[in-house]
C-alpha cells in the first residue's frame, strides 16, 4: 500500500520515506515534475497513476520574506494548490495529511505578548503574507477535503536542508566556523524541530489519529539565541553568540515574538511524546557527523 509525499524531496518529505517504510508501507515522494499543486491534471493524474492509500502534502512554499513582495506565488501552492489537491483526494476517498505551521499565530494576546503554548482551539491570526497563505489553505483544505488533517508545526531542520534556503542549523554552523560572534535574536520563542521526529509523529497520528487539526513539534521551547547558542556548544565551536531584539535584525515579513504549540491532542490521540528539542539537536548533529564521516 502506497503513501503519497507531495513535496518528498524536501526535509520533511525526505525523512517521511523512512518512516512510512519502518510502518510497513510503501512511500513514494514525488517532486514538483511529478505533481505540480497549481496543475490539478498533474494532481489527477499522479493519484489515478499511483493509487495511493494516503497523500501527505509536504509542498508549500515558503520563502517567508519574499512572500511579502509576490504574495500570489504564496497564495498559488499554500492556498489554492493545497485546495487542488484536497479536492482531488476527497473525490477518490484518499485520506490527506496537510502540512501548516506555527505562523498562523500572531504570539500576541489582549494584555501584551503570548506566554503559553498554542492549542488547536486557539484562534490564529498570522502577521505575514505566508502566515496568511497558509492559514488559507488550511481552511480551503478542511472546506475541500472534510476528513482531512492539518498539522502544524514550527522551527523544521532535516539532515536534507531544503534546497532553497537551508535551515537554521546549517546557518548556524556555517557562520560560527566562519566568525567569533554572531548576533541572534533573543524575544522570538518557538520550538526548533527535528524532522525525523516529526515525520515519525506525522505516521503515527495516520495509524491512530481522527480528521482535524493537530500541533506537532519537538518539546520544550527556545529562543533563536538559545537555540543557536546550543548549537555551537554542541558543535564544539568557539563562537559567541550575542542577544538582540528582533527589531535589530532586518527582516520584511513580520513574525510571531511567541509561537510555540501545545501537543496535548497529539500524545492523546498516539499516546507518543515528542523528545525534547536538545536532544533532537544532538542526535541531529550527531547523525550528520556521522553521515560526514561516511562520506554520504
Amino acid at each position: 500500500m502506497r503513501v503519497l509525499i507531495a513535496g518528498g524531496q524536501g526535509q520533511l518529505g525526505s525523512d517521511l520515506g523512512p518512516a512510512i517504510s519502518a510502518a510497513g508501507l510503501e512511500p513514494l515522494p514525488l517532486g514538483r515534475t511529478d505533481i505540480e499543486l497549481t496543475r490539478p491534471e498533474t494532481i489527477e493524474a499522479a493519484l489515478d497513476q499511483y493509487q495511493p492509500v494516503q497523500v501527505i502534502n509536504c509542498a508549500a512554499w515558503n520563502l517567508v520574506d519574499l512572500a511579502e513582495d509576490t504574495p500570489e506565488d504564496a497564495f498559488a501552492v499554500n492556498s489554492l494548490g493545497a485546495r487542488n489537491l484536497a479536492i482531488a483526494c476527497h473525490a477518490r476517498s484518499i485520506p490527506l495529511v496537510h502540512i501548516s505551521t506555527d505562523f498562523v499565530f500572531s504570539g500576541m494576546e489582549e494584555g501584551g505578548d503570548r506566554k503559553s503554548p498554542y492549542t488547536e482551539r486557539d484562534l490564529p491570526g498570522p502577521l505575514s503574507v505566508y502566515g496568511c497563505s497558509k492559514l488559507a489553505g488550511e481552511y480551503l483544505v478542511t472546506a475541500s477535503c472534510p476528513d482531512s488533517m492539518i498539522v502544524r508545526t514550527c522551527g523544521l531542520y532535516g539532515l536534507k536542508a531544503t534546497r532553497a534556503k537551508g535551515n537554521f542549523v546549517e546557518t548556524m554552523l556555517r557562520l560560527g566556523a566562519e566568525r567569533e560572534e554572531l548576533s541572534v535574536v533573543h524575544d522570538q520563542r518557538c520550538t526548533p524541530t527535528f524532522t525525523r521526529d516529526l515525520a515519525e509523529g506525522i505516521v503515527r497520528l495516520c495509524q491512530s489519529g481522527s480528521p482535524g487539526v493537530y500541533h506537532l513539534t519537538s518539546s520544550g521551547d527556545a529562543s533563536w539565541f538559545e537555540f543557536a547558542r546550543e548549537i555551537m556548544q554542541i558543535a564544539g565551536l568557539k563562537c559567541r553568540v550575542r542577544p538582540i531584539p528582533a527589531t535589530e535584525f532586518a527582516s520584511k515579513a513580520p513574525r510571531p515574538c511567541y509561537s510555540v504549540l501545545s501537543t496535548e491532542k497529539f500524545t492523546a490521540a498516539t499516546g507518543m511524546l515528542m523528545p525534547e528539542w536538545p536532544d533532537a539537536l544532538r542526535r541531529y548533529l550527531a547523525e550528520r557527523l556521522s553521515d560526514e564521516n561516511s562520506g554520504s
